[in-house]
């Protein structure tokens, strides 16, 4: 009887060491943490070119809002649009033609990954 026993709690310490499961990431957390990053640029860039007035960081915290993440994906998605927001604070000084030039080609980004994030997902 003891030897049965022996596999047993082998197999309970082993599970019981493994930790806790993570969840699991629903099918479009790539595209929105790809948005996110979009967001973070267009937060740091769109001032710096003083063109147009929309804030980026609001409306991701309304995102992150709408799309109830648990604990580690918001902190993904925050990291994401702080990786964004950090990347062009180091490149990008003043507004120069390439910093307009990013700025047409993240806004149309966003657009079609909010638009495909939707397309897909929500309906």
């Amino acid at each position: 009887m003891r030897a049965f026993l022996r596999p047993i709690a082998g197999l309970a310490l082993a599970l019981l060491a493994a930790g806790p499961t993570l969840a699991i990431d629903p099918p479009y957390q790539r595209q929105m943490e790809r948005l996110a990053e979009v967001m973070g640029s267009l937060y740091y860039l769109q001032p710096l070119c003083k063109t147009g007035s929309e804030d980026w960081r609001a409306q991701m915290a309304e995102l992150i809002s709408l799309d109830e993440p648990d604990e580690d994906r918001r902190q993904r998605l925050a990291g994401a649009f702080n990786t964004g927001y950090t990347g062009f604070s180091r490149l990008h000084r003043h507004c120069t033609p390439a910093s307009r030039e990013a700025l047409g080609r993240l806004l149309f980004e966003a657009q079609q990954l909010a638009r495909a994030i939707h397309t897909r997902f929500a309906e």
